[in-house]
């Protein structure tokens, strides 16, 4: 049974899983229409003195951090905190410490391994000169795969996040060519937090992985290339299906 502590108000039409956690002095709105509905998933946590808004899904996992104010769905394993609420972090995700590898050798190419399966960090190689620096990736050297699609993700309002999906045959490889970009990978067992902020910095994600791309800046601009072609059916959308879907599709022992 959901865990609802003192001074805080559910409505009757809310849905909430057993193992959800409503502080001190929350407030859960919910409607008499489905569309109405508040929903809150497995194991989310709702801080002391929330409002959630009705309609609002808060997807299992998530945590909402005392005082915020929930206007819109919250996704899985997010951390959301503020008025408006939005996305300040996800639970259980490492920092990169390949970040730093790549960072005290910015001029040196080569990758660094990530603790999420697959997923690694690269330095591109980066040519400076008094007329302008230039940076060059090539396929199936140090973007490893031959692509056949690139996509430009800009003008992105600071407090949205992209992503929140995997594919299951789809290579990636994402560089901010502009600004500051937070992406989180996720291969069903472990999540690592990455900040890609200088176009020589790219970021490999292996088919099977779960990439959210958050905390934008103003100015950012994310180039991913992709090894195929525009498929909807290659898209896992659902968390938890991907969290099925890898339990059934074990990876291989690596070399």
């Amino acid at each position: 049974m959901a865990t609802i502590k003192l001074g805080a108000y559910v409505e009757p039409t809310a849905k909430l899983h057993d193992t959800v956690e409503i502080g001190f002095n929350s407030v859960v709105l919910s409607g008499e229409h489905p569309e109405q509905q508040t929903i809150i998933g497995e194991n989310a946590v709702v801080g002391s003195n929330c409002t959630i808004y009705a309609g609002v899904t808060i997807a299992s996992g998530a945590v909402v951090l005392s005082g915020a104010v929930v206007m819109s769905s919250v996704p899985p394993l997010a951390i959301v905190e503020g008025n408006p609420a939005r996305i300040t972090g996800y639970v259980h995700t490492l920092n990169s410490a390949g970040n730093d590898a790549v960072i005290d050798n910015p001029r040196l190419p080569g990758s660094v391994k990530s603790k999420v399966y697959g997923v690694t960090l690269h330095n591109l190689p980066n040519i400076p000169d008094m007329r302008g620096s230039l940076t060059v990736g090539e396929f199936d050297k140090q973007i490893p795969f031959e692509c056949k699609r690139y996509f430009v993700v800009y003008d992105v309002p600071t407090v949205e996040t992209r992503g929140e999906h995997a594919h299951i045959a789809c290579h990636q490889f994402l560089i901010a060519v502009k600004g500051t970009v937070h992406v989180v990978a996720d291969d069903g067992y472990t999540r690592e937090e990455f900040v890609l902020d200088r176009p020589n910095l790219g970021l490999y994600l292996p088919p099977l992985t779960w990439g959210i791309q958050y905390r934008y800046s103003t100015d950012a601009v994310l180039l991913v290339f992709a090894s195929h072609y525009y498929d909807n059916g290659d898209y896992i959308r659902d968390y938890d299906e991907f969290k099925r879907y890898k339990s059934s599709h074990p990876p291989k022992a690596a070399s």
